[in-house]
């Protein structure tokens, strides 16, 4: 059952990072990002790091996502 969860995960992993990459929505970008923070937050509690996934989810899903959203508040949210 472990083994599944760890291919389930690293398969949603794979496909935001190649979805972020591919977007040229900024806004998109940045919540995909941010799911991607979360889903490695949920990688990291399930192999047995609490404060690692705390670290994670603070500062991988919390305020990177913040500040990437007033930096495209600041500039434009499409890409040229």
């Amino acid at each position: 059952m472990s083994a599944l969860f760890d291919l389930v995960m690293l398969a949603l992993l794979l496909g935001m990072a190649l979805a972020v990459a591919r977007t040229r929505d900024l806004l998109a970008a940045a919540i995909l990002f941010s799911g991607y923070s979360l889903v490695m937050c949920l990688l990291w509690l399930h192999r047995g790091a609490p404060d690692v996934a705390m670290t994670e989810a603070a500062v991988g899903a919390g305020v990177t996502t913040i500040l990437f959203l007033l930096a495209i508040g600041r500039t434009g949210r499409r890409e040229r």
